[in-house]
């Protein structure tokens, strides 16, 4: 009773009851030693990150098994945030705690994040058209940067894919993904695979199938009784269990009947339900079942322990209220100045957005192109060179916080670090809080069912990336919202280069882009002697 009263009374509490101090200096050279460089190589989005983490913290390091990277992937994509972001920050904060967690984030995003700062400064201070040179290197680095994509997509699919329904729920995210697209979808088609993973595996929709397929061929009720008989005169023990099992005998018995006419009693039945001299009895039969079942969910290898349960509601709970005041603040005081306006669109977009990068680009031109606070042309060079810059995309929000500050007459320092701050801190906050409650129901056999199911569609829904890519990243003079890179088949070869020199060769992605981006200078060379 005693350590319970200490450990909730506020007078009692110490930081090193919320954040392990041990060895610290080490824990911290760790992080720095293994992430120093990442946010200066990881080119190619999200798709392309979460094959780097696999092959570094998975294959390389041993910090996390095949399990724990699988549950990973789901819980990052399944809630809002930058996801692969969400996945580094979540890698470490396992391996190393807290403190190492929060410098390994700072390590991996700040590099792309000070790039596409300057990058808002050189921008803001060109004339209104680019040279088409440069358009034609982004285009390059957009076609590149689409083969890489669908690279690590399928990659990622040939880990997701362990059956017939994981193959099915992988091609129908990509499917709906690619038919329709808004805020509220993503979650609710990764939510859908999650309950259709569930009702699969435990077998639930079994017995009404089968009793439906018998009542259309119009034999449950004609010949149920008497192919009943016919097992039992056969000594074929018609097990008491559900419908599915039953049916699934007098099947057997029916073709036994139908194919030789001798009366003969069917191997499968006589194996399984057999009473008496079977090679195996129903209890063993019942135990392999069991264990079929277990094996089509990732098995319980590694343990996640990051805080209790009870505190990562706690921080859910504290993230829920400030966003409530932001958002109250937001609506009711419609004088708010500009800065505050961004932080809280920004903000909300943090808060919202389900799917990680392929996502945030649309959303974020929605809370700020048609604010007017950054024009067509400013977005649409931002989003082609972040497809090129190492690193998170979501540090697309500190680029277009600059400008949005610089355009307003206000420090362009500051419009940054609040476009850093409003896009990333929801979802680090949150998935820090899931870790929490993870840690405690993610042995619950339904949880780790429906994560199988979560998993495949998040994976198919990354091929929609590919595709939103591909319909916007040629640009050039008058081309304000891009073009198809399919409208050119050099587009088209520089995307296959890319993916077959990473599928068969094994090109880098960093050399991939500049490889791209060559290419993209050359077209132009080739266009502009012919005068086109």
């Amino acid at each position: 009773m005693g350590l319970k009263s200490k450990r909730w009374d506020p007078s009692t509490w110490r930081l090193e009851d919320f954040v392990n101090l041990d060895q610290m200096g080490p824990r911290l050279w760790t992080t720095f030693k293994e992430n120093w460089y990442m946010g200066f190589t990881s080119f190619g989005g999200p798709p392309v990150h979460f094959k780097i983490f696999r092959d570094k913290y998975v294959t390389k390091l041993h910090w996390i098994d095949e399990t724990v990277y699988q549950e990973l992937f789901s819980i990052c994509q399944a809630f809002s945030g930058p996801g692969s972001t969400k996945m580094h920050y979540c890698i470490n904060l396992i391996h190393l705690g807290f403190p190492p967690a929060v410098f390994s984030f700072f390590l991996w995003s700040l590099p792309g994040a000070l790039g596409m700062f300057g990058l808002a400064i050189g921008i803001s201070n060109v004339r209104e058209t680019l040279p088409r040179a440069v358009y034609a290197l982004l285009s390059g680095l957009n076609a590149a940067t689409v083969g890489i994509i669908a690279l690590a997509a399928v990659q990622l699919a040939q880990k997701a894919i362990t059956d017939k329904l994981t193959r099915s729920l992988v091609f129908l995210g990509a499917a709906a993904g690619l038919l329709y697209n808004a805020l509220w979808y993503f979650p609710v088609l990764m939510l859908a695979a999650g309950v259709v993973s569930v009702v699969w595996d435990f077998k639930w929709l079994h017995p009404p199938v089968l009793w439906v397929v018998a009542l259309v061929k119009g034999k449950k009720k004609e010949r149920g009784v008497d192919e009943e008989r016919e097992v039992e005169l056969r000594g074929v023990q018609v097990p008491a269990g559900s419908g599915a099992e039953r049916e699934e005998v007098r099947e057997e018995v029916r073709r036994s009947q139908e194919g030789n006419g001798k009366g003969k009693q069917p191997e499968g039945a006589r194996e399984r339900y057999s009473g008496g001299g079977g090679d195996r009895t129903s209890q063993e039969q019942l135990q392999q079942e069991q264990e079929e079942e277990e094996a089509r969910v990732v098995p319980t290898s590694h343990q996640i322990s990051v805080m209790s349960w009870k505190s990562g509601l706690a921080l859910i709970i504290a993230f829920l209220a400030s966003f409530i005041a932001v958002m109250l603040t937001r609506g009711l005081i419609p004088t708010n100045p500009l800065l505050y306006r961004l932080f809280s669109n920004l903000y909300l977009a943090g808060t919202i957005i389900f799917g990680g990068g392929p996502v945030v680009i649309p959303l974020l031109r929605e809370y700020i192109v048609a604010e007017n606070w950054v024009s067509p042309r400013d977005f649409l060079i931002g989003l082609a060179l972040i497809q090129g810059f190492p690193g998170p995309n979501f540090n697309f929000a500190v680029y277009l916080g600059a400008l949005t500050a610089i355009n307003g007459g206000h420090s362009g320092v500051l419009g940054a670090f609040l476009g850093f701050l409003a896009i990333f801190v929801p979802g680090l906050w949150t998935v820090h809080g899931t870790m929490g409650v993870w840690s405690a129901i993610r042995g619950w056999r339904w949880v780790k069912s429906s994560l199988r199911g979560v998993n495949a569609a998040a994976v198919g829904l990354i091929y929609t990336a590919v595709y939103r890519l591909w319909q916007i990243g040629w640009i050039d003079e008058g081309f304000s919202n891009g073009k198809s890179l399919a409208d050119d088949p050099w587009w088209v070869v520089v995307t296959a280069g890319s993916y077959v020199g990473g599928a068969w060769f094994g090109v880098e992605p960093p050399v991939a882009c500049i490889f791209g981006a060559v290419l993209g200078l050359v077209r132009y060379g080739v266009v502009e002697a012919q005068g086109y």
